[in-house]
């Protein structure tokens, strides 16, 4: 087997990478991680160099992984500044570290990708190829964030420290229509839901639900309109683009969903998700006018709703948020694997996970009990 690390994803061909995935999420299929090159969303300027690692068996791709050098923490998700923080008061350099993870996209999914048959003699050499490149560029640490559970399991048992967090998904349990699963909620929770949607309808608000087929590029140019805006107002960064969006909706027309607001023929909100065969993922949202309901009907209902109508099994919408409870959601445990360099903070940040794992475990816990169901699910 022969390793090859690219500073490119496009030195990979896109069907072999594609052809090691046993399930088509978006998130990970080489023309959503190339347009994040191609169209600026990664690379020195916001701190996520591409890394990926490449196995090859003659002429066939056998594993890869997805993996960037990062120079800081932005777009991660599961946050690690006080890590960063202990390395400089001990005078260590905490950065350049590696991580394999989607830019910005907090899913759980696919991270070591190799077919069933060759993860028993692939995987360790992926492993052993991240190691090597840590110690090439002097990287503390290795960060798996958000994978598989067949790839989390594999890491946990090579004693990869380990993280928890808590999201907010939908579960489809068979329901003909939006009213059937109100049913199943309690009687206040299925009051107010009613009344949110009734508020946007009453509003005048109709809404456009486009793949990537359907939306035009005025579609896409008022969505990153909104996109930009939303993150601009709360001082941060908008690290996607226009010019992404819409080759993403080119490349992959059939996982893209972009659920538009319109009032008076004029778009003034919207939303974008992704789907795969089983899930449906709720990622970004923005508005030109602000009114009650409106982001709970543009990024949960009308996303319940797709679900229900396509057979999708679950709607991720994204981290955080506890109000999503109220909404359907449940609180589901995500994991992440972590590494690290020979450091005198090993212990102390062995012993900070293991106490943040029962943290976690307690603050769940207290969600479930806010489910809102009146047969818990």
């Amino acid at each position: 087997m022969k390793v090859t690390f690219c500073e490119r994803i496009d030195e990979i061909p896109a069907a072999q990478w594609n052809g090691l995935l046993s399930r088509a999420q978006p998130f990970v299929r080489h023309e959503f991680l190339n347009a994040l090159e191609v169209h600026g969303c990664v690379g020195e300027i916001f701190g996520w160099l591409p890394r990926h690692i490449a196995v090859t068996e003659g002429d066939r791709l056998v594993g890869a992984l997805p993996l960037y050098e990062k120079r800081n923490s932005f777009g991660e998700f599961v946050f690690d500044h006080a890590w960063a923080n202990a390395y400089h008061q001990l005078g260590m350099r905490y950065y350049p570290k590696l991580v394999s993870a989607v830019p910005y996209t907090p899913v759980c999914g696919p991270r070591l990708l190799v077919r069933d048959e060759d993860r028993r003699r692939v995987c360790p050499v992926l492993l052993e190829a991240v190691r090597q490149l840590a110690d090439a560029m002097g990287a503390s640490s290795f960060h798996c964030l958000f994978p598989g559970d067949e790839d989390q399991d594999w890491l946990e048992q090579r004693q990869f420290l380990v993280r928890h967090d808590c999201q907010y998904h939908w579960r489809n349990r068979g329901y003909s229509d939006f009213e059937v699963f109100l049913s199943t909620l309690s009687a206040k929770k299925r009051k107010n839901i009613r009344r949110e949607r009734r508020v946007v309808a009453e509003a005048g608000i109709r809404f456009r639900l486009l793949d990537g087929h359907a939306a035009t590029e005025a579609d896409w140019h008022a969505f990153a309109h909104f996109y930009r805006d939303t993150f601009l107002s709360k001082g941060n960064t908008p690290p996607l683009n226009e010019a992404f969006f819409m080759a993403v909706a080119q490349d992959m027309p059939d996982q893209v969903l972009l659920v538009l607001a319109r009032r008076g023929g004029k778009t003034i909100a919207g939303s974008l998700m992704w789907r795969d065969a089983e899930a449906l993922y709720g990622r970004y949202w923005g508005c030109s006018e602000t009114m009650d309901s409106l982001h709970f009907e543009t990024c949960y209902y009308q996303g319940i709703d797709y679900c229900i109508e396509q057979g999708l099994r679950v709607f991720e919408p994204g981290a955080q948020g506890e109000h999503k409870i109220a909404r359907g959601f449940v609180p589901v445990l995500t994991r992440s694997s972590h590494w690290l360099q020979d450091t005198p903070l090993l212990e102390p940040i062995r012993q900070y996970v293991q106490r943040e794992q029962a943290v976690v475990s307690a603050y769940k816990r207290k969600l479930e009990l806010r489910v809102p169901y009146k047969n818990v699910p």
